[in-house]
């Protein structure tokens, strides 16, 4: 064995110091008080702030379907700027034109970023937070899937889809903490986990995917227990099989008519149909929601 692949020394295990989780307190003066009981006088009012979502937002892999989604409903909502985190957002500036048409007043721009890339991120932190003035929320959607069978599946594939799903959304959520604790306002982090992160998928076989997926949910608890003091909520939406171009073409038809038939509602879902559970995470009706997953897929999770 190596000097580098040693061991470390089993003398030294009993002696060591390990860090211990601090909570908050809950109190007025922590990063997670309780907020007013007050019922709203004015019924509009009321419905138009019991959801509202403040301040700006990142979403990785914003150009997508159920990104774009996301952000369209986040603005309605009150979100005051966007920032796009995306391989290829080009592919999308048409629809982010249209955001902008759509949101005058807000700001939404759109960055080119790898997610696995540590000192990329750092970048596109910098830059966003020159362009937004601050981050309150972030939204991680960027993922890639993989349909092989395990024994043919090379190693490099397994590495590459827990590489992007699962460590570049800590590195992104990661670099977005840090900020939230850097300015003392606290946020809201969302990841975009699945139903496969739930139960295995059928017919396909996409093991590595599935596991990146689950991961998400851990990480999202353990995430959840450190930065609550920091008044940081971190949470997640596992969503079933939807209508996007990821779904489409004559090469998974039949997939496509499995997933309808073993699911109770007979389909997948609208993108939009995800939206509400984004909004409500991020927005005011979300304070005390901490290492939560909606799943939102029809029913298809109940088999």
């Amino acid at each position: 064995m190596p000097p580098s692949a040693e061991l470390p020394d089993r003398d030294a295990l009993a002696t060591r110091a390990v860090p211990s989780m601090v909570l908050s307190d809950g109190s007025p003066s922590s990063m997670t008080p309780m907020p007013p009981a007050a019922v709203e006088k004015d019924a509009t009012i009321g419905a138009q702030t019991r959801f509202a979502v403040q301040g700006n937002a990142i979403i990785t892999g914003g150009a997508g379907t159920l990104g774009l989604h996301a952000g369209d409903a986040l603005l309605e909502h009150g979100l005051s700027g966007l920032m796009i985190w995306d391989a290829n957002p080009a592919n999308a500036e048409a629809e982010i034109e249209k955001l902008r048409a759509k949101f005058p007043r807000a700001t939404i721009v759109a960055l080119k970023v790898n997610v696995t890339d540590e000192e990329g991120v750092e970048s596109a932190m910098e830059e966003t937070i020159k362009l937004l003035g601050s981050v309150n929320a972030l939204f991680c959607f960027v993922g890639v899937v993989g349909c092989v069978e395990s024994l043919e599946m090379p190693v490099s594939q397994w590495r590459q889809i827990l590489d992007i799903n699962t460590t570049g959304t800590f590195i992104c959520a990661q670099a977005v903490a840090k900020r939230m604790v850097s300015q003392g306002t606290g946020g809201s982090i969302t990841f975009v986990a699945s139903i496969s992160a739930h139960r295995v998928n059928f017919p396909q076989p996409q093991a590595a995917y599935n596991v990146s997926k689950a991961a998400l949910l851990m990480l999202k608890n353990c995430l959840a227990a450190e930065w609550a003091r920091y008044g940081i909520r971190t949470n997640s939406v596992s969503p079933g099989y939807m209508d996007t171009i990821l779904n489409e073409g004559d090469g998974i038809a039949e997939h496509r008519k499995v997933w309808a038939d073993r699911n109770p509602s007979g389909r997948m879902g609208c993108p939009t149909e995800l939206t509400g559970a984004i909004v409500l995470l991020a927005s005011s009706g979300g304070t005390y929601m901490n290492g939560t997953d909606i799943v939102v897929d029809g029913g298809a999770i109940v088999f």
